[in-house]
């Protein structure tokens, strides 16, 4: 049974993942929190920021053989109150069981964020925290606005600031080997 829009209009406290699993199929809600918050659309130019990089990354993972490279809208389950829907994924061949039939239960290797205006709050505040308490071991925080790409690596379960390039560079994954993304080529 679905939940009833009213249901949602109402706002209730918390929301669970049995809860998210009862909206209709394609909606636009991600659970942060324990909350239902609807993320909009995202504009041409995100996405098309989002292809470039997303290709450039599956073409390399696939090349090499390390893993898989998925893409939004796919939900990854991190907790009963987490439940998110990255930009770009990868989950390395070791971790392939986290795929499940209907979600990815658990934190994939590596999570890419483009921030948009409705949920760049999210994606600097809530989800990177519990991105590094779920233990996603590198975390790309990619700004259209601004051109400018920051990564994020895991070390003794804290997130640091291992890269961060603006307008022209390249960043390089510690946890992609060998993988190395000009910024100007996304932008």
């Amino acid at each position: 049974m679905s939940i009833d829009p009213a249901e949602l209009a109402a706002g209730r406290e918390r929301y669970t993942y049995e809860d998210y699993c009862r909206l209709p199929e394609g909606s636009p809600y991600q659970l942060i929190g324990g909350k239902l918050v609807m993320t909009p659309s995202p504009t041409p130019y995100h996405q098309m920021v989002s292809m470039k990089l997303e290709l450039q990354m599956a073409g390399f993972v696939l090349e090499k053989g390390l893993g898989i490279v998925l893409y939004a809208p796919v939900d990854v389950y991190l907790d009963e109150e987490e439940t998110y829907q990255p930009d770009i994924i990868f989950i390395s061949n070791a971790r392939l069981a986290i795929i499940e039939e209907k979600r990815i239960k658990g934190a994939p290797d590596l999570v890419v964020e483009i921030l948009s205006p409705a949920t760049g709050y999210y994606d600097l505040r809530s989800k990177y925290k519990v991105y590094e308490k779920s233990g996603v071991r590198e975390y790309w925080i990619v700004d259209p606005q601004q051109k400018s790409v920051q990564v994020f690596c895991l070390q003794e379960g804290k997130f640091t600031l291992d890269q961060e390039v603006e307008q022209q560079g390249t960043v390089k994954s510690q946890v992609i080997a060998g993988l190395e993304v000009r910024v100007e080529s996304i932008f």
